[in-house]
């Protein structure tokens, strides 16, 4: 308890220093783009290395699959516990400095975790890791938006949600490769540098810009929480599009969590081998699927609104299918082929739905929406390599420990069925949701929303 009020007294603190923009900083949106993409990026470096050395860290520590896969729970607690609060913060005060503060932050914590020496302090690093990004990353989202007007936010948080597949070319590629060659501890170590640097930028270089600049009749007044949780979570597009993007991230983050293993142990493949394949599958495909959802609904979206929740809907439905599918291949080459495919398609929802939901949202609420998705995403990030994890060790206990893990991931694949149909429930509503939420801020009375 001391430690967390410790901490929330010093963001607080950091967060009050003088705001004004020095004449380093720049006004240019590209610029913003391209910083907090990059800061965004290491963050999901940061979180994901640890994927390319849960089988290093297994050895090392005598866990089991279950028991490892609690270093992706240990970001939940932090976003429930601190997230919100960092948020509102952020509505009041100089999101650039919150978010330099955090990436230093999260930074400090990864190499914190090379130089961990049991599986507890281990799990503490980690829950800084998480720490940090609960205070740098909701400001990221909120700034963009104020610095894009609504029919270029789709593209423009493409691109900042390039940092997932981006990240993940990084952490697996150039994490496996470290691993093999040095160790785990020095890839956690190399990993915490690149954050450290950025956050120098972020803080000098980019400028805050101005609160709801591009969108007409917006007021400096920060609504209520209860406000918040009224768009967020009693529009029926809005909380199908949260339900439907909160599974997909879960699957995606368990799947992702055991890819490289699988490829260990279904095919003997060395760690750095391992980790490319995972990190090329992870990243190209995912990358361009991004960029061409937030492109199209740019190009349709403004003529008909359900398009921002068809798109992602229609590939879910058939992406996770041919997941399944690929797992069950015997021969690796055709294996990653159709996992490529797959996940060009299962992750074309990131940045169009972010950009969706922000385009509900009142400009002081940015904030406080990116935290509480982070904490419906951090719990989902932490419950998808658990559950995974535990239907491995249960099928392993019958057909081993690879066919187990192939089993469980296969499984995985096919739910993602499930997520696709909450898109389909929210393109329903989508439309005149918008033309809801043009008015003023509405009294959060639940009554007042029509059912999904």
């Amino acid at each position: 308890m001391k430690w967390r009020l410790h901490c929330g007294a010093a963001i607080f603190v950091y967060a009050s220093l003088p705001g004004e923009d020095m004449k380093s900083r720049s006004t240019s949106p590209w610029l913003a783009l391209v910083v907090l993409t990059g800061v965004s990026t290491v963050g999901f470096i940061d979180r994901i290395v640890v994927n390319v050395l849960v089988e290093p860290v297994k050895a090392e520590f005598g866990l089991s699959d279950t028991q490892v896969s609690l270093m992706g729970m240990a970001f939940a607690l932090m976003y429930i516990g601190v997230g919100i609060a960092a948020a509102r913060l952020a509505e009041r005060k100089r999101r650039l400095t919150l978010i330099s503060l955090g990436t230093a932050v999260w930074s400090v914590a990864t190499a914190a975790c090379g130089l961990a020496g049991s599986w507890a302090q281990l799990l503490v690093a980690r829950v800084g890791v998480g720490f940090g990004e609960v205070v740098g990353l909701p400001g990221n989202q909120s700034v963009l938006a104020d610095y894009f007007p609504a029919t270029k936010r789709g593209l423009a948080l493409s691109v900042l949600m390039l940092a997932p597949p981006v990240g993940a070319f990084v952490g697996f590629v150039g994490g496996g490769w470290i691993a093999q060659e040095f160790n785990w501890r020095t890839t956690f170590l190399i990993a915490a540098v690149p954050g450290l640097i950025l956050s120098v930028i972020a803080y000098l270089f980019v400028a805050e810009p101005r609160r709801g600049q591009h969108d007409p009749g917006a007021g400096d007044d920060v609504p209520p929480i209860s406000a918040v949780l009224y768009r967020l979570f009693v529009l029926p597009s809005a909380r199908n599009l949260v339900i439907g993007s909160a599974l997909a991230a879960m699957f995606g983050f368990g799947l992702n969590y055991f890819f490289t293993s699988l490829m260990i142990r279904e095919f003997d493949l060395a760690l750095g081998e391992a980790g490319l394949y995972t990190g090329l599958i992870a990243s190209l495909p995912a990358a361009l699927s991004v960029v061409a959802c937030g492109w199209m609904g740019d190009c349709w979206g403004p003529g008909n609104p359900a398009a921002y929740a068809l798109i992602p809907g229609a590939m879910l439905l058939v992406g996770g299918p041919i997941y399944a599918l690929a797992i069950w291949q015997e021969g690796l080459t055709l294996l990653l082929a159709l996992v490529s495919v797959a996940t060009f398609l299962n992750f074309g929802y990131l940045g169009i739905t972010f950009a969706t939901i922000q385009n509900l949202m009142h400009p002081r609420m940015r904030a406080t929406t990116v935290a509480l998705l982070n904490v419906v995403y951090g719990i989902a990030g932490g419950l998808g390599p658990l559950l995974l994890g535990w239907m491995s060790d249960s099928f392993a206990i019958t057909q081993g420990p690879a066919r187990g893990l192939a089993t469980a991931m296969a499984i995985t694949g096919l739910a993602y069925v499930w997520a696709s149909a909450h898109y389909f429930l929210a393109a329903r509503k989508l439309a005149g949701d918008m033309e809801r939420v043009r008015v003023p801020v509405p009294a959060p009375d639940p009554a007042a929303a029509e059912g999904a």
